[in-house]
């Protein structure tokens, strides 16, 4: 018997960009850098796409834009709130069944990265 399937993770790591996030004066006036990890699952997946098109897949492109552009759509105060929107919204992709995300502020403290990281939906 050949294996045809497999479960199949879509991953983007270290994606670092400016925010409007925080309840602090200087997080209110400023955007800070933030980096963010996703996993989504897409479950079982064919070892070869049928036909080997983007059309066919979750294009991590799309992904990548919907992080942009919802930690970056309004000023969030809390972490808590902003990973909370980001992972509903990946859970809409067609065909996730789960998604994990870590977000990090990177320039809180001198001495070390603060983080959320949050699990949704099927692993």
């Amino acid at each position: 018997m050949s294996l045809t399937k497999g479960n199949q993770t879509l991953t983007l790591t270290g994606l670092r960009f400016n925010a409007s996030l925080g309840v602090l004066d200087h997080e209110i006036d400023a955007p800070q850098p933030i980096m963010v990890d996703a996993e989504l699952n897409m479950g079982s997946q064919p070892l070869l796409p049928h036909d080997d098109e983007i059309l066919n897949v979750l294009d991590y492109r799309k992904v990548r834009s919907i992080i942009i552009e919802e930690c970056t759509s309004e000023h969030v105060n809390l972490l808590e709130t902003l990973i909370g929107k980001l992972c509903k919204r990946l859970m809409d992709l067609p065909g996730v069944l789960g998604v994990r995300v870590k977000i990090a502020k990177l320039e809180i403290f001198d001495d070390c990265e603060v983080a959320i990281r949050m699990e949704t939906g099927q692993w």
